[in-house]
């Protein structure tokens, strides 16, 4: 009997809701308690030194040493005050997460071995020396080269952690290097302000400044703790690489926007608080489809900042989870049938006079921007549909994209049918025109009591990987592990090329003498058609558009270390000049590709591990049982009503032999795959030795193994099955 399994189930069960108490009655009084935040600032630093951070974010200004020093003390004694002993730079390297090494405030006050005192200067501060040897670099760096620096982002505000100052920072090489994913988003945000306001000086002279603005939504999973344990797979992995189907998993739909369990309410509560003493402004909470899968989303906000309440919402949820005992998965799809998790990146332009430049206006001039940046944007995703992909692909990622809930490995844009319409009528017009995109209609319900409902002026569609829904563009293809900066940087830099060219363009023909209204009408009119290609309002999950994204010459493969060539392709290598260089792009497909090759190595070994020393033996254990019943029937009955009897039995006897024997087959034969690759040296050959040769393998040991699961007993079965890891609270 698989006791263990059974224990942790039963434990499972008899689990109630953690209490949780707010920590105030109004969430104003603790919002952001953790957080240096401008107003948190103000008290401890002095205007000239407030005015001088703004001046740095705003402007691009150099901090001063002086500046640095006062916000340094300001900065130790705000963190003091509230538990900390020690500091870290946190910075984001080339792994999806993020990265930190603690030193304490205390120093010699005199003589060594005399006495201390706390010490935090703006040396300190503004940068820190980690071992730049021991991150990923893609080739940037030998290992005995070890220098590398971490470099304050004075933008991304400070914060406590348990006893620890953090200061979010940048990372790069002894040679200048990017070796993170902060400073190429950084410069990418630089890049579209600039480009971004060029244009919209056309419209407004007034405006000096452009934000990338940023909404994330969360998707996630919970499991019980106990249950979490008796998987090796879920532990190693992050996902589980065997397991059949529950008889009920998430076909009758009534999980999505469900009443959410009473555990899981309570965990809710619990993160929600823990992120608002972080300033992170979390709004929505709801069941997602798949049985055991929930989502958080925050009110949009500065980009850089947004990435970096990510990342740190990431790490309390994983915190907040074992207090409550759960464990948070976000692996992309842990689990097999059923939905996978996302992070829906929600990406709009605003200016700092106000102005959503996604959001339809109520004047021709105001459309006109509109219609501007929404046509600019769309040239930018076609053009660079394939770097797009490529920037928000990983192995895990793989195994959602194109499956039933998540958008295709093809990147499209979904306008819905107002604002097609009135591209369309721009494309086949002859003459300028006066832009007029249609407020919101109203719904009359024909109830008298149910007040009246205003239609948006596009639809959602929920297949589309780029969506517009409204006054912003919904990146969905983002997966639920991913740092954000990458598919950011990635679409940030995108737009600011492509603003750049238009605006050039824009200004060759008013040199020309063409007016100003007439020279964007021609342009537009040719991006319009031009761009045509990506658009696609219709089923992304259904074989026809596969067919016609192909026609459509939109990047259609799905080999994930093919996919990140376009990175290094010779217009990628253009596009990100001032960005990253064709060395740091190089750099980063090298790290991509040995991440990939680990993750299905990783895979690979465990699958092994857990079908050599879990699946045959309980399959041959069970084999013997009916062995032994076949026996003893023969020594009872004749030998014509013993062959009746044990017919069954003598089936399911050969039927487990033919599944083991394949399963063996398999795993001898993926091993030997796995040492082929590993002794190639080149990293991209690696991976696609590891997609080609190892990869496929997993698909048909996990239908043999999830076949003996429903013929083996299951007293003797030892992993607890999907009907138990997904339907308990």
């Amino acid at each position: 009997m698989s006791t263990l399994r059974f224990k942790a189930v039963e434990e499972a069960f008899k689990k109630k809701a953690t209490k949780v108490t707010a920590p105030s009655k109004f969430v104003s009084d603790f919002y952001g308690k953790y957080v240096f935040s401008n107003t948190t600032m103000a008290k401890y630093l002095s205007k000239d030194t407030m005015k001088a951070i703004r001046n740095a974010i705003e402007k691009g200004e150099t901090l001063s040493r002086n500046v640095a020093d006062d916000v340094a003390a300001g900065m130790k004694m705000w963190a003091m005050e509230l538990g900390a002993t020690h500091y870290t730079h946190w910075f984001q390297p080339l792994t999806d997460g993020t990265a930190q090494k603690h030193d304490s405030f205390i120093d010699y006050a005199g003589a060594p071995g005399e006495s201390i005192v706390e010490e935090f200067s703006g040396k300190l501060l503004a940068q820190q020396e980690p071992d730049a040897s021991s991150f990923p670099s893609g080739g940037i760096r030998s290992t005995f080269e070890a220098r590398g620096y971490t470099a304050w982002d004075p933008s991304s505000p400070a914060f406590v952690m348990d006893d620890t100052l953090c200061i979010p920072t940048i990372f790069i090489s002894y040679t200048g290097e990017a070796l993170d994913l902060k400073a190429p988003l950084l410069k990418a945000l630089n890049r579209v302000d600039k480009a971004a306001t060029a244009v919209c000086r056309y419209f407004d002279p007034n405006v000096r400044k452009v934000y990338s603005y940023l909404g994330w939504e969360q998707e996630y999973f919970l499991i019980d703790e106990g249950l979490y344990a008796t998987r090796p797979d879920l532990v190693l992995t992050g996902r589980t690489l065997l397991g059949h189907e529950s008889a009920k998993n998430q076909q009758l739909e009534d999980h999505y926007f469900g009443a959410i369990p009473t555990r899981v309410t309570a965990y809710m509560k619990d993160l929600e608080f823990e992120g608002y003493k972080y300033g992170i402004p979390l709004k929505t909470r709801h069941n997602e489809v798949a049985p055991n899968q929930f989502e958080l989303a925050p009110i949009f906000n500065e980009t850089n900042l947004a990435v970096d309440q990510n990342l740190l919402i990431m790490s309390i949820m994983k915190k907040v989870a074992r207090r409550h005992g759960f464990r948070l998965l976000l692996h992309e799809k842990p689990f097999a049938g059923i939905n996978g998790s996302g992070k829906h990146n929600n990406w709009s332009l605003g200016t700092d006079t106000g102005i959503g430049l996604l959001t339809p206006g109520k004047t021709p001039e105001e459309n006109l921007q509109f219609i501007t940046f929404l046509v600019n944007i769309l040239m930018a995703v076609y053009k660079n549909n394939a770097l797009l992909k490529a920037s928000i692909m990983t192995a895990q990622n793989a195994h959602r994209l194109g499956a039933n809930e998540a958008p295709p490995a093809i990147i499209s844009v979904f306008l819905g049918t107002q604002i097609s319409g009135i591209l369309d009528e721009l494309e086949n017009s002859t003459s300028e025109k006066a832009i007029v995109v249609e407020d919101k209609k109203i719904i009359s319900i024909g109830i008298s009591h149910i007040p009246e409902v205003l239609l948006d002026n596009t639809d959602r569609n929920r297949t589309s990987p780029f969506a517009f829904t409204g006054n912003r563009f919904e990146f969905r293809a983002v997966g639920s592990s991913a740092n954000c900066s990458s598919g950011m940087t990635a679409l940030n830099t995108a737009v600011a090329a492509q603003l750049e060219e238009f605006k050039n363009t824009v200004d060759g023909k008013i040199a020309k003498g063409l007016p100003m209204g007439k020279a964007f009408f021609e342009v537009i009119k040719e991006y319009i058609k031009e761009s045509k290609p990506i658009r696609f309002d219709g089923n992304n999950y259904s074989d026809e558009w596969k067919k016609d994204a192909k026609a459509r010459n939109l990047d259609c493969e799905t080999c994930v270390p093919k996919i990140y060539n376009a990175y290094t392709s010779p217009e990628s290598v253009a596009l990100f000049n001032g960005v990253m260089s064709k060395k740091e792009l190089e750099a980063r497909n090298e790290v991509k590709w040995e991440i990939y090759t680990k993750k299905i190595q990783i895979e690979a070994r465990v699958l092994g591990d857990l079908v050599v020393n879990h699946i045959i033996p309980i399959a041959t254990r069970y084999q013997s049982l009916l062995l032994d019943n076949v026996l003893k029937i023969k020594t009872i009955y004749p030998e014509s009503k013993a062959a009746e009897l044990s017919a069954l039995d003598a089936s399911l006897v050969e039927e487990i032999a033919a599944h083991v024997a394949t399963i063996k087959k398999n795993v001898d034969d993926m091993i030997d795959a796995r040492r082929v690759a590993n002794r190639i040296e080149d990293a991209y050959e690696k991976a696609l030795a590891y997609h080609d040769k190892v990869l496929p393998y997993f698909d048909v040991i996990r239908y043999h193994t999830d076949k003996l699961e429903l013929i083996v007993d299951d007293e003797m079965w030892t992993l607890p099955k999907y009907r138990e890891l997904l339907f308990i609270r």
